[in-house]
């Protein structure tokens, strides 16, 4: 079973950057998928980027492409969310998320194993 841990969450003026962490322990039961979601209060959980770790497949939701990037490290076990020209809309709580069982990559209740969470706040 895999285990997932985020980190790397803050506080950041608009148009700052931050980079997001997510380390697994463990092999992935099926697939080779992780995604990044995150959720602010009063609103539905969003899935913003997924990465097959495998063949660095990616894919993006339309308000995040051209600012945030997805990408592995496999030999620590570990995928990236970096995060630039934030804007107060993205402040959520961003979580990761493993374990793809099939249909949209994209959505959060296709995946069966997930982190903590780590907050993010932008301000103005």
């Amino acid at each position: 079973q895999v285990r997932l841990v985020e980190s790397g969450g803050g506080s950041v003026q608009a148009g700052g950057s931050l980079r997001l962490s997510c380390v697994r322990s463990g092999d992935p039961r099926s697939g080779h998928y992780v995604v990044w979601v995150r959720q602010a209060p009063g609103k539905e959980r969003e899935g913003v980027a997924c990465i097959n770790y495998i063949s660095d497949y990616t894919r993006y939701t339309d308000s995040v492409k051209g600012r945030f990037t997805i990408s592995p490290d496999n030999a620590k076990k570990t995928v990236y969310l970096q995060m630039n020209s934030l804007e107060p809309e993205d402040t959520a709580m961003y979580y990761c998320a493993a374990d793809f069982r099939g249909g949209n990559i994209l959505t959060p209740a296709n995946y069966n194993i997930w982190g903590q969470g780590t907050q993010v706040t932008v301000s103005t």
